[in-house]
């Protein structure tokens, strides 16, 4: 069953309250996402540590319930200077 783009929303809310987050299905099918967080959490970790810390919100549903998820990630200050 496609996992709905405001319940990845409050996932990720859940685990790191301060995120900005943006979702976009990809292919219309509730299956295919991409995520934009931002947070202060993020300052000072690695693109891959960031990104760890999003999977883990979301529980092991990466490859199950939701089948794709194309991530991008940032702390603020990162934002300010694109």
């Amino acid at each position: 069953m496609p996992m709905a783009a405001g319940e990845i929303e409050r996932l990720i809310k859940a685990a790191i309250p301060d995120a900005e987050v943006e979702i976009a299905d990809l292919a219309g099918d509730g299956d295919h996402y991409s995520a934009r967080v931002v947070s202060r959490s993020f300052a000072g970790l690695s693109r891959i540590r960031q990104h760890q810390l999003v999977y883990a919100a979301l529980g092991g549903r990466v490859g199950g319930e939701l089948h794709a998820l194309q991530l991008q990630t940032a702390a603020p200050d990162m934002e300010k200077t694109k």
